[in-house]
């Protein structure tokens, strides 16, 4: 019987630590990540870095031969990511994440951008690419042990791609729009603050009580307009009544009712009406 206890615990143990335990190992390749902002546009990128380790790299003795579809590092296929519209060696590309596939040859490569879909490289080939761009590729005199891209050479609209392994270098020329994104961010800044911009900040001095009559000023400036927001004068009837102005809370709350009525939003009817009422005593 003890003895049956005793495997049985034995097992239990084995069990549990078999379910928790998970060996760690240096993986052969190792995954990498990359951000860099070029002018507004910020890159993203996502690869796994193998080393030569001694092996030929590019050729038809080599790890990749040329005139093959290569996920361009290792594991899982590399993905590229753009927050804005560029342009890769002069054509165009939209914002989003892309998988990129290369295949070296001896003198250029051609480097296919996919819609990422997942990081199973294979399901790609098959696949139409989004944009396909070809550049030369260079000899390099100090060997790059370990597979790398890297994002180069930056000013402020433009960078290099850069793919590096062996004594091999391709580089591709990026652009990027800075400069309407950049008026459109001054003129917004300069024309001056919004009407939610007002109300936000009458929002924070009416809750948290520092400065009325500033809140009351900020707000009026958001309601002064020709299409005020039910909340946005709700808020400023709120105001005038902590300031005891209750006529003009009730004014102000009639109008914010009106505009909620027309709004179809209900809650905000009720809120009018409630305090119209409170505040008529």
């Amino acid at each position: 019987m003890y003895k049956n206890i005793y495997i049985t615990s034995i097992l239990v143990f084995v069990i549990t630590a078999t379910s928790f335990a998970q060996l760690k190992t240096p993986a052969a390749s190792t995954s990498a990540k990359i951000i860099q902002t070029v002018g507004l546009t910020d890159i993203e990128i996502h690869y796994s870095r193998p080393s030569a380790r001694g092996r030929k790299i590019f050729g038809t003795e080599g790890v990749v031969p040329f005139d093959a579809l290569w996920r361009t590092g290792a594991n899982a296929a590399t993905k590229i990511t753009f927050t804005d519209d560029i342009t890769i060696s002069g054509k165009q590309i939209k914002a989003g994440s892309y998988a990129i596939l290369t295949k070296p040859g001896t003198s250029a490569w051609n480097i296919y951008f996919y819609p990422y879909e997942s990081g199973n490289w294979t399901s790609y080939v098959e696949k139409k690419p989004t944009v396909t761009v070809t550049s030369n590729s260079k000899k390099v005199l100090d060997p790059i042990e370990t597979f790398t891209i890297s994002i180069d050479n930056i000013i402020m609209e433009n960078a290099d791609l850069v793919f590096a392994w062996e004594n091999t270098k391709v580089v591709l020329p990026m652009g990027v729009e800075v400069h309407k994104k950049t008026m459109a961010s001054i003129e917004k800044t300069l024309a001056g603050p919004t009407t939610f911009d007002y109300f936000r900040a009458a929002l924070y001095l009416h809750e948290s009580g520092k400065d009325l009559d500033t809140a009351l000023d900020y707000i009026q400036k958001a309601t002064k307009g020709d299409n005020p927001r039910f909340f946005q004068v709700h808020r400023e009837a709120l105001i005038l009544a902590d300031l005891g102005r209750k006529t003009e809370a009730i004014s102000a709350a009639k109008r914010s009712l009106a505009l909620a009525k027309k709004a179809g939003n209900d809650d905000f009817v009720r809120l009018n009406e409630q305090s119209i009422k409170e505040w008529s005593k």
